[in-house]
């Protein structure tokens, strides 16, 4: 069950990516075909406005989910200028500190997208008339992925990798 539950936001994102790629094709099509045959044609132009707002709910989502998972793979960019002179012991220390500090962002993140959320309930998207607290949702979300994953490498870092030079 622990597997499965930590493979659920790699495939909402998986899912996101090929809906974010679908939605900017359909996007394409109806803008330089669909508009082009529809003016030759002198019939009214298809609507298309709901392609922005699927983008950007999709590539909300998609941006915080992934940056959630980033910090659990541990692929997100480290720049060593000092730290890597350190003894292992301080690099491990300041490691974990870092870790802890981006729990905390995601915690702050996730807080703010709940007021956020709360704040804009009534209001929806002009085009879909999705409620917009949907949109801030993925702060929610991401925000607390982010937290539980900065809580996991603070709790179980691996040893820094050895400088290289």
């Amino acid at each position: 069950m622990p597997r499965v539950l930590a493979a659920v936001p790699k495939i909402a994102v998986t899912a996101l990516i090929i809906l974010a790629i679908a939605n900017l094709l359909v996007g394409v099509i109806l803008r330089y075909f669909v508009g082009a045959i529809t003016d030759w044609l002198d019939v009214d132009p298809v609507p298309f406005t709901w392609v922005e707002e699927v983008g950007e709910m999709s590539l909300a989502w998609l941006t915080l989910i992934g940056a959630a998972i980033g910090i659990q793979s541990r692929s997100h960019f480290t720049l060593t200028v000092f730290v890597h002179r350190l003894s292992q012991p301080a690099q491990l220390w300041i490691h974990r500190f870092n870790h802890a500090l981006i729990a905390a962002m995601g915690l702050l993140v996730a807080w703010y997208g709940l007021k956020l959320c709360l704040l804009n309930r009534t209001l929806t998207t002009p085009g879909l008339q999705i409620n917009l607290a949907w949109l801030y949702a993925s702060a929610v979300v991401g925000g607390i992925l982010i937290a539980i994953y900065g809580v996991a490498v603070t709790i179980n870092p691996r040893p820094p990798p050895a400088p290289q030079r």
